[in-house]
């Protein structure tokens, strides 16, 4: 079994850094693993924490149109280098935590994604270098209001809404570089995305690199790959889970912002 980096939060409203044992039991980190962290004696049992997005990023830099038959599906093609935008912090949610449907949005979207977790500060990588500057990869959900997309011209509102990133639910090292990436909308048996990461047009290391020369990735950050073809509505009530291989599953459930909801004590919240 690989192991799995988890951010959780107990019953105490303390937040640590660990690793998730089979038996659910986590063992405390000292720090963020990517921030030098080491393993201590201190372990949770599966009932006095819930998990947390497994990093809390200064941002997200976002990736379009990576997969060939996601930018036909837009009605475009693939871009001749990446086209990045960025995320709010704020946007990231935890696994099995609410997607909030904004009462000024009429479409709201999934959009399943590999997310690579950056592991040291990184500026003006080059793309032979880039792999070494990369922690480990999670899963993400790059939800979207399609509506506002498609009538303005930058995308910060229709990706920024609270809630539009959840992540998780754990943080893995390495990934097949075949792994399928599927998503799933309430108990249907067949995916409504499906396809296999060596399909991205750019490759994560390419993506590093070529973000790295624009701004400074700082450890922590998170870098969301793109989307494969399939993509669609959501609608209140549904859950959506979004599977890759090597790594797991992050389930998220449609509500409204009025819907009663406790949010967890920590500060990216």
């Amino acid at each position: 079994m690989v192991e799995r980096f988890v951010r959780v939060q107990t019953t105490g409203g303390q937040i640590h850094y660990g690793t998730l044992q089979l038996n659910r039991e986590v063992m405390i980190w000292d720090a963020a693993p990517w921030l030098h962290g080491q393993p201590t004696n201190q372990v949770l049992s599966p009932d006095s924490y819930q998990l947390l997005a497994p990093c809390s990023p200064s941002k997200i830099v976002a990736v379009g149109r990576n997969y060939v038959k996601h930018a036909a599906e837009m009605g475009d093609s693939v871009p001749p280098e990446p086209l990045i935008f960025l995320k709010p912090p704020t946007t990231v949610q935890a696994p099995g935590c609410p997607i909030w449907y904004p009462p000024q949005v009429k479409r709201v979207d999934y959009e399943g994604e590999l997310a690579v977790v950056i592991g040291r500060r990184t500026r003006a990588c080059p793309e032979n270098e880039a792999l070494e500057h990369i922690w480990g990869y999670t899963i993400a959900n790059d939800v979207t209001a399609r509506d506002l997309q498609q009538r303005e011209q930058q995308w910060t509102r229709a990706k920024g809404f609270d809630t539009f990133c959840p992540l998780g639910p754990w943080i893995v090292r390495e990934v097949p570089s075949d792994a399928r990436l599927q998503t799933f909308i309430n108990d249907a048996a067949q995916p409504v995305q499906s396809a296999t990461i060596d399909q991205m047009v750019f490759s994560p290391a390419k993506l590093v690199s070529f973000i790295s020369y624009v701004m400074t990735l700082l450890p922590g950050d998170v870098v969301l790959t793109g989307t494969p073809a399939g993509i669609g509505a959501l609608q209140v009530g549904d859950r959506v889970r979004v599977e890759i291989e090597g790594i797991g599953s992050l389930l998220s459930v449609v509500t409204t912002p009025e819907t009663p909801w406790t949010p967890p004590l920590d500060p990216a919240y």
